[in-house]
């Protein structure tokens, strides 16, 4: 048994238990039917370390967690999540049905509640927001700047043969139905993405959310975006000094439990270092994404620190639009050359499991049996050297990897290249390092053009459904990969869209399979999150798909 002065928190999957509080996973907590008895007189600021600016303040036009993070707290969706885990729960829907052939799902909808800046929510501004997302165009309906939607529902008004939605029905002020063009299997679970967050109509029409310009490598966002988002969450957004610091506060006419914290400061500091020494002096009360280096001191001195089941995967990705990454030895070779084992004891988190493939296993269609490349340099060099390559014409391949960010699945990107850098050098691998910041300049990079070479990137499990894995990878063309596999995008379209289990699950495995065999890149782990806090926190939300909203956290001081 640890020491009264210490405190540590795991999350589970099926539960969370917190400071001895332990909810039951049947709903989401965020309505305050089960209220947590705290002490009332404590300091409601709450200040938080995030590790970067969020990219927008309009989640629909994000992908990165930093901005979900702030998001959460100021939106809300139709769906959320069971506490601990990442099913759905009711949320702004308090019910739903579907239709037998999963084309049409009807939402009743919560009663009495209002956006922050007046506007009734409603069946209207349901449709009002779906109807948003489909009619986009231009830059708005890229992969790069409306990434969720653009992956998950794949067709505008402008394609709808290629659409998923169809249509949006209001069945009077608090009943909507929508209508799909396909079955989306993931379609309810999805619904619990900070992307699809309701927000106001009044105010993305009169600050004109959808007047993005620049380019998909240097978007510029609307007034909205940068300074005037309006949701139904138990935060309102009060201002922003990019490179420093975010601040919220508390919701006044908010129709659920809002807690003991009346305004939250997220206040940037890229360094892990410089995170853990604000909250070891005071002047943060919290952040995520603990090294695993500071983990055991920050305990021992105790804080607070919680543990997330890893739902994530950390890989290494190959570029195929690279003339050399186009030949699958090479790409076996890399795989061969990389120690997995050792990446995650040197540098990975405590908890941190390793990879076989693009998912966690407790996702639906993980397979035991999947092909694997295990640690073999001596077959690496082989493989090389049947592709052409030797100590006089060595493989040079460009290594991208961001700087100054630290991400749950990715918690120092340095460590991590200067691992697999030095594996791969010993097989005989030249590798040129190209670093950029975060965010907008590594994702864009990355996700929007093809002008790199091996890199990292990785993700965090947003809903629980194969889908939001495999499919967010690999289910069309993208830059990131640079492969074209009709088969694969075939197996995949089918595969979201079967409703029963059984048969999904096998599509699936049998997918998965199909991944291993092109080799798109090496899974490397699937790290566990830790974040740290001050000792006045007896209890924080963690949710293995981060859906933490900071009015449920407890404090006692």
């Amino acid at each position: 048994m640890l020491p009264t002065t210490r405190k540590r928190v795991l999350a589970g999957i099926a539960a969370v238990v917190l400071g001895g509080l332990t909810l039951s996973a049947c709903a989401s907590q965020r309505g305050g039917d089960d209220e947590t008895t705290a002490p009332s007189d404590v300091d409601g600021t709450f200040v938080f370390a995030a590790s970067s600016d969020p990219a927008s303040l309009d989640p629909a036009f994000a992908q990165d967690g930093e901005t979900f993070r702030v998001s959460r707290q100021i939106f809300e969706g139709l769906v959320g999540t069971v506490p601990g885990t990442a099913d759905p729960a009711p949320l702004l829907a308090e019910e739903w049905t579907s239709s037998d052939d999963a084309l049409s799902h009807t939402f009743t909808l919560k009663e009495g509640v209002t956006f922050h800046d007046g506007t009734p929510f409603n069946a209207e501004a349901v449709c009002a927001n779906f109807e948003r997302w489909y009619n986009w165009e231009g830059l708005a309906a890229s992969e790069a700047l409306g990434y969720y939607y653009y992956k998950l529902f794949r067709g505008y008004a402008s394609s709808p043969e290629a659409a998923v939605y169809k249509s949006c029905t209001p069945d009077g002020d608090y009943s909507v139905t929508i209508d799909l063009n396909q079955p989306f299997a993931g379609f309810i679970p999805a619904l619990s993405l900070p992307a699809f967050a309701m927000q106001s109509p009044t105010a993305m029409t009169e600050f004109n959310a959808d007047e993005v310009g620049g380019t998909a490598e240097a978007p510029v966002l609307s007034e909205y975006a940068t300074g005037n988002p309006s949701g139904t969450g138990p935060y309102k957004f009060e201002d922003w000094a990019p490179g420093e610091q975010l601040t919220l506060t508390a919701n006044e006419e908010y129709w659920g439990d809002t807690g003991q914290i009346d305004e939250i400061i997220f206040r940037v500091i890229g360094d892990p270092t410089a995170r853990r020494q604000a909250l070891e002096s005071g002047a943060i009360d919290g952040y995520d994404l603990v090294g695993p280096a500071d983990t055991a001191v920050l305990e021992e001195d105790g804080f607070t620190m919680v543990s997330r089941p890893p739902f994530t995967i950390l890989y290494l990705a190959f570029n195929q639009a690279i003339e050399e990454l186009q030949d699958p030895k090479v790409r076996q070779a890399l795989s061969h050359a990389i120690d997995k084992d050792a990446l995650i004891s040197q540098v990975l988190p405590e908890g941190t499991q390793k990879a076989t493939q693009f998912m966690p296993d407790s996702v639906n269609g993980w397979n035991p049996d999947v092909t694997t490349y295990e640690y073999d340099p001596e077959m690496a060099k082989t493989l090389l050297a049947e592709a052409g390559y030797d100590e006089s014409n060595p493989l040079t391949l460009t290594f991208n990897y961001p700087v100054d960010v630290s991400r749950p699945y990715m918690p120092d990107p340095e460590q991590i290249f200067t691992v697999l850098s030095a594996q791969l050098n010993e097989v005989g691998v030249v590798t040129n390092p190209e670093t950029d910041a975060w965010n907008p300049d590594y994702l864009e990079q990355i996700t929007a053009t093809a002008d790199h070479g091996i890199h990292l990137l990785g993700w965090t499990g947003d809903y629980n459904d194969t889908d939001n894995f495999v499919g967010v990878f690999f289910g069309q063309q993208s830059s990131e990969w640079g492969f074209n596999d009709p088969e694969l995008f075939a197996a995949l379209s089918e595969a979201r869209g079967i409703a029963d289990l059984d048969e999904q699950t096998a599509k699936y495995m049998e997918i998965n399979e199909m991944v291993a065999q092109l080799i798109p890149g090496v899974p490397l782990a699937h790290p566990a999150p830790t974040l740290a806090f001050s000792p006045r926190v007896d209890s924080y939300p963690a949710s293995p798909v981060n859906d933490e909203v900071f009015s449920e956290i407890v404090l006692n001081e």
